[in-house]
């Protein structure tokens, strides 16, 4: 084993993405110094997932946002990030509204 962990220079890594239906997952053997771009390109996702655009949706490693050109570590698990539906703003704003709502709606229509 080198100092990276990988054997003969490469680095093992998973790829994976979740939208509403399903989740995918690939396994990688990429060279030592490969990029999270280069595991992408490798992976197939783009041909998989053709409206998916990972510099805009955002990527990361076991859960932190990386840039594309972060290089991979041995056993590193790629993310690929699905964009918000929602501005979080907006979102926040509709809890808000529907939270009033039910908080008025329980005070009616009962006596004790």
């Amino acid at each position: 084993m080198d100092s990276q962990g990988g054997q003969g220079g490469t680095v093992a890594v998973s790829i994976c993405y979740a939208d509403a239906a399903e989740t995918w997952m690939r396994e990688l053997v990429l060279p030592q110094g490969a990029t999270l771009a280069d595991a992408i390109q490798a992976s197939g996702f783009r041909q998989a997932y053709p409206g998916v655009d990972p510099a805009r949706a955002g990527t990361g490693i076991h859960g932190r946002r990386r840039p594309l050109d972060h290089v991979l570590h041995d056993h590193d698990r790629v993310e690929i990030y699905r964009p918000l539906v929602f501005d979080p703003k907006e979102s926040r704003r509709r809890r808000a509204a529907h939270k009033a709502a039910s908080a008025g709606a329980k005070g009616h229509g009962r006596t004790r």
